[in-house]
C-alpha cells in the first residue's frame, strides 16, 4: 500500500460525521473501494449509513452492521455493498465472497474491517481510520483513483474554508 498523504477531520458531533459522509458520497463512482477502520463502536456503520443516505438510500431502509451476514446490498446511486470482514481469517475467505467481481460490475464497496484485505478487494482504496478519543477521521489513499478522491475532498474543504473566511471579513 502506497500512502502518500493523509487528511484528518475532527468529528466533534454526529453532524460533523454526516457532513463528511455527504462529502465522501458526492465523489464516489461505480467500482470505488472505501475501507472503514477503527475500534468497535467508533462509528464505522454510522459513517457508512450516512454515505448511503447521501447516495440516495431512502430513510425507511435500515443500514445496520453486516457483521453476521457479511454483505448488505443497498439500492444507492451508484449501487453499494456494505461489507463487514471482521470475522474472516484468510485471503481465501475474502476471495470466496466475490467482492472483486462485484466491484468490477460497478458496485461501490464500503468495507468495515477491510484494511488487511485491500489487495484481495482490488486495491486502490480510500481508507478512513476512525478514532474515538478525540473523535476524528484520518483519510489516506492506496492508489491513483483514491488519491484523486482525497485531493478533491481536500480541495472542497479548502474552498469552503476560504468562502467562510471571506464572509467573516465582510
Amino acid at each position: 500500500m502506497n500512502v502518500k498523504e493523509a487528511i484528518t477531520f475532527p468529528l466533534n458531533s454526529r453532524r460533523d460525521t454526516l457532513r463528511l459522509a455527504r462529502e465522501l458520497a458526492i465523489g464516489l463512482c461505480a467500482g470505488d473501494l472505501v475501507v472503514l477502520s477503527g475500534e468497535l463502536g467508533v462509528g464505522k456503520t454510522f459513517l457508512a449509513r450516512g454515505m448511503c443516505r447521501a447516495m440516495g438510500l431512502p430513510q425507511h431502509i435500515r443500514v445496520t452492521s453486516p457483521t453476521f451476514t457479511l454483505i448488505h446490498e443497498l439500492d444507492t446511486h451508484p449501487p453499494a455493498l456494505h461489507v463487514d470482514l471482521y470475522r474472516l481469517e484468510s485471503s481465501l475467505d475474502v476471495q470466496n465472497l466475490g467482492l472483486l467481481s462485484r466491484r468490477d460490475e460497478g458496485k461501490v464497496l464500503l468495507v468495515e474491517w477491510g484494511e488487511p484485505w485491500i489487495s484481495e478487494l482490488g486495491g486502490d482504496a480510500l481508507i478512513i481510520a476512525l478514532s474515538g478519543y478525540p473523535r476524528g477521521a484520518r483519510l489516506t489513499s492506496s492508489g491513483a483513483r483514491s488519491a484523486k478522491m482525497l485531493a478533491h475532498l481536500k480541495e472542497s474543504r479548502q474552498e469552503e474554508k476560504s468562502i467562510n473566511n471571506s464572509s467573516i471579513d465582510q
